[in-house]
């Protein structure tokens, strides 16, 4: 069933290429498509477009479809195009000529353009929980080891020291502003585009204020033209945001295979979280965290995916966006697992003490040492060379006492504060609101 079909069979091989993997994309919409027929055959009724008996069957009929996908036993037939011919179809068998007036005041466009927005809302509103529980489990352990002296590195030379507490709350501050990243996401997803028809706007007197409260909207896609030209721009601003936390997750990835290493011997997990070698029976293989690496690396290649695929397309709606889902759907299961692994990862983390104590590690302390000069008077540039000359002459004595104590220091790490921005960031999505319209319109 093809809902655009006239008396013209298409070709079985042009067909089979159109459609491509559309099918199995378009299940992960079906929710979100069944939302938004809810939506517009409301309104279709309050402009006199459906009558009340008419509504009435829909709107049961479309809860008992949407329960159909939340039990997971909703399919797209192989007869069927897409997801949006599968609702009709199911609703014209079961309910009969009601089902039949629901695309009345809009087009496929701007049809899938809602689904699309539904869905990346309910994405986005993912990716944050597992990015709050990761980001939790940072600070816990930040707090837990602020105490525990570790090297810090520049162009990967020892330079001064640093504490587990500073690596891992550094982590959390990033994931901090990767959120806001995300909410400028949320934000240009979180306008309805639904009314704009096939992106030219409709002849029926549409209500579009009341579908954006429907389904829970800040606001509209006001200019109908404009409403179809965020299609592929949405998706590429949603991938940039995700690719800011994978940048976070792959450099922490990349700091844990390094410390677990032998020659750094920092941290370590547990046998069972680690793999081994067919022929080397000594190794623990820190796999998890390459793989999050990995994944994080190729989610960064995404927003230029995005890019490439709708460069210079001019306005309107292009078949080209349709593969647009092949690449950005698989990458909310990629980042939310990567999110999920690393937070069971790091609750078994074990952590080394007395990492500094070794020799190899004295010269972290040269800066401890002259800034210790200049407390008492000595100038800096003349510190600084006296400790040069004590290093090169091997009479370089440290101090291992580090005494740090401005804000973000190891003595200072802020964690409360961290924690502050993130709680601020996370109350400026709304996610409660979102929740609340879409309860009210599934009630009963």
């Amino acid at each position: 069933m093809k809902i655009w079909q006239k008396n013209i069979d298409v070709d079985s091989f042009v067909e089979s290429f159109t459609v491509g993997r559309d099918r199995e994309m378009d299940l992960q919409l079906a929710g979100a498509d069944v939302l938004g027929s809810l939506a517009h055959t409301k309104m279709l009724s309050s402009i006199g477009l459906m009558t009340e008996e008419d509504l009435a069957a829909v709107q049961k009929e479309l809860k008992n479809i949407y329960q159909e996908v939340l039990d997971a036993k909703f399919q797209i037939e192989d007869s069927v195009e897409d997801v949006h011919s599968q609702v009709e179809m199911m609703l014209t068998q079961r309910i009969g000529d009601a089902g039949k007036k629901i695309h009345s005041g809009r087009s496929r466009n701007d049809q899938v353009l809602v689904d699309l927005k539904l869905y990346f809302r309910s994405e986005i509103e993912s990716i944050f929980k597992n990015t709050e529980v990761l980001f939790g489990q940072l600070i816990l352990l930040s707090n837990q080891y602020k105490s525990v002296l570790m090297p810090g590195y520049t162009h990967l030379q020892i330079a001064m020291p640093s504490s587990f507490g500073l690596w891992f709350g550094a982590y959390a501050e990033s994931l901090v502003d990767d959120l806001q990243l995300l909410k400028a996401a949320w934000a240009i997803c979180n306008k309805n585009p639904l009314g704009s028809a096939a992106g030219y706007g409709s002849s029926f007197p549409l209500n579009r204020t009341m579908t954006t409260q429907l389904l829970g909207f800040d606001d509209l896609n006001y200019n109908v033209v404009y409403a179809q030209m965020g299609r592929g721009k949405t998706e590429r601003i949603l991938a940039q945001a995700m690719s800011s936390i994978a940048a976070t997750l792959a450099k922490f990835a990349m700091d844990v295979t390094l410390f677990i290493n032998q020659n750094f011997g920092f941290i370590s997990f547990p046998a069972h979280l680690t793999t081994g070698s067919s022929i080397m029976p000594h190794k623990k293989n820190p796999d998890v965290f390459e793989l999050i690496r990995s994944r994080c690396n190729k989610i960064q290649a995404l927003p230029n995916e995005i890019a490439m695929m709708t460069t210079n397309l001019p306005l309107g709606y292009h078949r080209d966006l349709q593969l647009l889902k092949e690449n950005l759907f698989p990458a909310f299961q990629s980042l939310n697992d990567c999110l999920a692994i690393a937070t069971y990862m790091l609750q078994n983390i074990t952590i080394k003490d007395n990492i500094l104590d070794d020799p190899k590690y004295d010269y972290l302390f040269s800066v401890e040492v002259v800034n210790n000069e200049v407390l008492k008077g000595v100038p800096f540039r003349e510190a600084y060379k006296n400790i040069g000359l004590a290093i090169e002459e091997g009479t370089f004595n440290p101090s291992k006492e580090v005494n740090h104590t401005h804000e973000g220091s190891i003595g200072n790490l802020c964690n409360d504060q961290i924690e502050r921005m993130f709680a601020e960031v996370k109350a400026s999505f709304g996610f409660e609101k979102v929740e609340k319209a879409l309860a009210d319109l599934l009630k009963a």
